[in-house]
């Protein structure tokens, strides 16, 4: 068998249509476009989404409105009660709660310490934020509340990003 033997299956190919070119082509008058109406026109193309007036799809439903605002700052959660179940040092960082589960490695870029439950041991936190409640349990039984700064830029007067801690 040589390339030249090859032949495409039976059926693949096939010939093109061409419309409105006399009774043999099989598609004579409207050229399969029906009869008169907005798609039988020559340079009519209406959007895949476009619904003859009515309020569209992409309207009627209020849970696509609004906008993702891209400067959104994701935190990893931890509430104070699942700080109680903590075993190991009294260390506790966002390295730590990635190696004992308590977050995601994902979310560990910038934790948040919040206040749901109660804390009967001391532990030294060092987290980006922590709520005051949250602060105040782990205050209350000898513990400490240290915050790591977050990298931000702030703009200049000419315009020119420059970083700056928050």
């Amino acid at each position: 068998m040589r390339i030249s033997d090859l032949k495409p299956p039976k059926g693949s190919n096939h010939r093109r249509l061409r419309l409105g070119r006399g009774h043999g082509s099989g598609k004579v008058k409207t050229s399969g476009r029906g009869q008169k109406g907005q798609k039988a026109r020559t340079g009519s193309s209406i959007p895949a989404y476009f619904e003859g007036g009515q309020m569209r799809l992409a309207r009627r439903l209020p849970i696509l409105r609004g906008f993702d605002n891209p400067f959104r700052k994701e935190f990893g959660i931890v509430n104070v009660e699942q700080l109680e179940e903590w075993e190991g040092e009294d260390e506790v960082n966002p390295e730590t709660l990635v190696a004992q589960r308590f977050i995601r490695a994902n979310e560990a870029k910038l934790v948040k310490i919040l206040g749901d439950g109660e804390l009967t041991h001391k532990l030294t936190v060092r987290v980006h934020k922590c709520s005051a409640a949250a602060r105040q349990k782990i205050e209350a039984v000898g513990g400490q509340v240290n915050l790591i700064p977050m990298k931000t830029t702030v703009q200049t007067k000419r315009g020119k990003k420059t970083p700056a801690e928050v």
